[in-house]
């Protein structure tokens, strides 16, 4: 599926309908693995998904601290898990979140920008969005 966006407002609400089809799986978390360029509107993609599930919260880039832990207050899931691996050099880095255990409990929503940084730990069935910019405001979302 391919979406086109002209504004950060117009890509929240996409994201904000994205996240309103996601369910949790019975056998681990759901992984949401946004790529793009800097820029590209990730954080802003991700702000989307959690203001669907009434999260209020300022939501910010986690670059620095890593991990974001939000508690939903509406949906099907317990926790939406928002991490920057942008700053990470391995996926043997996530080791220290806990990663093995966020991603086997099936009421997590585990949003993760920059996969490509954490490769061998991004799981299989994990839901890719791929974000790039046409010309200023626009961007294209892809989800596959």
């Amino acid at each position: 599926m391919e979406i086109t966006t002209g504004s950060a407002e117009e890509m929240e609400n996409a994201a904000a309908e994205f996240a309103g089809r996601l369910a949790p799986r019975e056998d681990g978390a759901t992984v949401v693995a946004l790529s793009g360029e800097l820029g590209a509107g990730k954080t802003t993609f991700a702000r989307g998904m959690a203001r669907a599930f009434g999260i209020e919260e300022d939501i910010t880039s986690p670059t620095y601290v890593i991990e974001k832990i939000y508690a939903p207050a509406r949906g099907p899931f317990t926790h939406l898990i928002h991490i920057d691996a942008y700053r990470l050099s391995g996926a043997h880095e996530l080791d220290i979140l806990g990663w093995k255990e966020l991603i086997g409990e099936p009421g997590n929503l585990i949003i993760l920008e920059w996969p490509e940084q954490v490769k061998g730990a991004v799981p299989e069935d994990a839901i890719c969005v791929s974000l790039s910019g046409t010309d200023g405001q626009s961007r294209t979302i892809s989800i596959a």
